[in-house]
C-alpha cells in the first residue's frame, strides 16, 4: 500500500493515475480505511505544475487523507495539471474544483500606484480564475502560454543576477536549463516560479556544505539571513525530510529580494484583459486577499503590508472593474480583518471564495478554521463552485454568472444556495452526472 502511495508522485502522469486506480481498489474492499470525512475544504492547492511537492493526484490524495470533501487546484500560470486533477478526483472519489492564478497589470485603476497583494510590487496584483470548466483547459493553455514565456525570460535575468551574487561567494552557478527548467514541469505546460530558482540555491547550498553548522553557518554569514532558534533545529537535523523546504522558506523571506526583477505586462496582463478572459469561458475572477500580516502562516513570508489601508477603495475598484468574487485565507488574518473584508463583499454582492496556499511539505491540507460556524458561507461557497463547474461543462452557459442564472437568482446569495444544491448533490466518482432537479 504504502508503495502505491509514493507512486502518486511518479514522473509519468498515466502511472500516477493507475496507481490512483489501485489505491480505489483497496478503498473498495476496506484494506485502506479513510479518515472520518469533516466539512473541509480547500479550494488553493499548488501542485508539481508550479511548485509543491504534490502532483495532482497525490494531492487529491492528501486531501482526502486530511479528511477533506473537496479539493481545488491552483497553479501558477498553469492549467496543465488540471486534468490531472480532475482525473484523480473522479478515481479517488474527492469533489475538485479547478483554478489558476496569475498576475495582471492594475495600470489605469485606482490600484495603479498602489502594493496590494504582490509582495514588494506596486501596480500588480495576484488574482485567481476559479471554476474552470474543464472544456475551457485547452482555451487556458493558449492563454497562458504568452506569460508563461515571458515569465522564463525574466527567470534566466534573475538567475544571472542571482549568479552574481552567489559565485564569489563560493557556489556553483546556477544553469536555467539544468537546475531550473528540467527540475519544473515546464516541458508539460507548468510554470517556473522564483520558488524553482530559490530551490536550485537550496541545493547548490546543500551540495556545497551539506546539511548541519556549515550550512547554517553560510547562510547567515555569508547571505546575511536570519535563522530562527525553531528553523536551526530543523536544519541541524539532517534527516530532515522538508530540508530542501525549510531552507528555501528562509531565502524566500528576504534574500529573494535581492535577486528580484519586477515584471512587465507582457508576463502581468492588464487586469481587465484578464477578466474579459475569465467571462469568456465562463470562470470566475477573483481577487486574492492578503491583508496586512505581522506573522507568516507558511514560515517563508516576512512581516508586511499589503491592502488594509486602503481597503475600501480596492473593493469598489475589483467591483467597477467587473470582479466576481475575493478569496481570502481564514488561518492568515485576524478575526478583525475577516469581518472586515466580508462586510465589505457583502455591501458589494462579491462572492467569497476559500483556500488555503499549499506549496510545502510540511503545509497540512487541513484549514480547521473553517469549520467554525461563522465561516460556514465558505463551505456553501465551495460547493457552490463545484456546481458551477460541472454544470457549465456540461452545458455551456450555465455558470454561476451566466444569463440564466442570473436571470433566475439576481439575488447572489439565493444564487449560491441554488448552485450549492448542485454542487452537494453530485457523485464525485460520476460528477458530469448532473441531477435531474436542476434550477433551469
Amino acid at each position: 500500500m504504502y508503495n502505491i502511495i509514493s507512486k502518486l508522485n511518479a514522473p509519468n502522469k498515466d502511472e500516477r493515475l493507475s496507481n490512483a486506480r489501485e489505491l480505489r481498489k483497496l478503498i473498495n474492499n476496506e484494506t485502506i480505511i479513510l479518515p472520518a470525512l469533516t466539512d473541509e475544504v480547500n479550494n488553493h492547492v499548488h501542485t508539481i505544475y508550479s511548485f509543491s511537492p504534490y502532483s495532482p493526484t497525490a494531492a487529491a490524495w492528501g486531501a482526502m487523507q486530511a479528511g477533506l470533501q473537496a479539493v481545488g487546484i491552483m497553479d501558477h500560470d498553469s492549467v496543465s495539471g488540471i486534468d490531472e486533477m480532475l482525473q484523480a478526483g473522479e478515481i479517488l472519489g474527492i469533489a475538485t474544483t479547478a483554478g489558476c492564478e496569475i498576475r495582471v497589470s492594475m495600470r489605469g485603476t485606482m490600484m495603479e500606484t498602489k502594493s496590494t497583494n504582490y509582495p514588494g510590487v506596486t501596480g500588480f496584483s495576484y488574482i485567481a480564475l476559479h471554476g474552470i470548466p474543464a472544456n475551457a483547459i485547452n482555451t487556458c493553455k493558449e492563454f497562458l502560454k504568452p506569460m508563461q514565456i515571458a515569465r522564463n525570460k525574466r527567470n534566466e535575468k534573475m538567475i544571472d543576477k542571482l549568479n552574481s551574487i552567489i559565485t564569489p561567494l563560493g557556489l556553483e552557478l546556477i544553469n536555467f536549463q539544468e537546475d531550473v527548467y528540467n527540475q519544473s514541469m515546464a516541458n508539460e505546460g507548468g510554470a517556473i516560479t522564483e520558488r524553482h530558482i530559490l530551490a536550485a540555491l537550496s541545493r547548490k547550498i546543500i551540495n556545497k556544505f551539506g546539511k548541519g553548522p556549515e550550512l547554517i553557518s553560510f547562510v547567515v554569514n555569508n547571505l546575511k539571513q536570519k535563522i530562527s532558534s525553531k528553523i536551526e533545529q530543523q536544519l541541524l537535523d539532517t534527516d530532515n525530510p522538508h530540508y530542501l523546504y525549510d531552507l528555501l522558506g528562509i531565502l524566500k523571506a528576504e534574500f529573494a529580494e535581492s535577486f528580484f526583477l519586477t515584471p512587465n505586462e507582457d508576463e502581468c496582463i492588464p487586469v481587465k484583459k484578464a477578466i474579459a478572459f475569465a467571462n469568456s469561458i465562463g470562470a470566475i475572477s477573483a481577487y486574492a486577499y492578503l491583508g496586512d500580516v505581522t506573522e507568516s502562516p507558511t514560515g517563508d513570508k516576512k512581516a508586511e503590508k499589503f491592502e488594509d489601508e486602503y481597503l475600501d477603495d480596492l473593493i469598489i475598484t475589483l467591483k467597477d472593474l467587473g470582479f466576481r468574487a475575493v478569496t481570502y485565507m481564514p488561518p492568515r488574518n485576524t478575526i478583525q480583518q475577516l469581518q472586515r473584508i466580508r462586510n465589505l463583499c457583502e455591501k458589494y454582492n462579491l462572492m467569497q471564495i476559500s483556500g488555503v496556499d499549499i506549496n510545502s511539505s510540511r503545509q497540512t491540507f487541513n484549514c480547521k478554521e473553517i469549520l467554525d460556524p461563522q465561516f460556514s458561507n465558505l463551505i456553501i461557497a465551495t460547493w457552490a463552485l463545484i456546481g458551477h463547474e460541472k454544470f457549465s461543462t456540461v452545458t455551456s452557459g450555465n455558470g454561476l454568472f451566466g444569463e440564466n442564472a442570473t436571470t433566475k437568482y439576481p439575488d447572489l446569495s439565493d444564487r449560491l444556495s441554488a448552485y450549492y444544491k448542485i454542487g452537494k448533490s453530485l457523485n464525485s466518482l460520476k460528477p458530469y452526472e448532473m441531477p435531474d432537479n436542476l434550477p433551469f
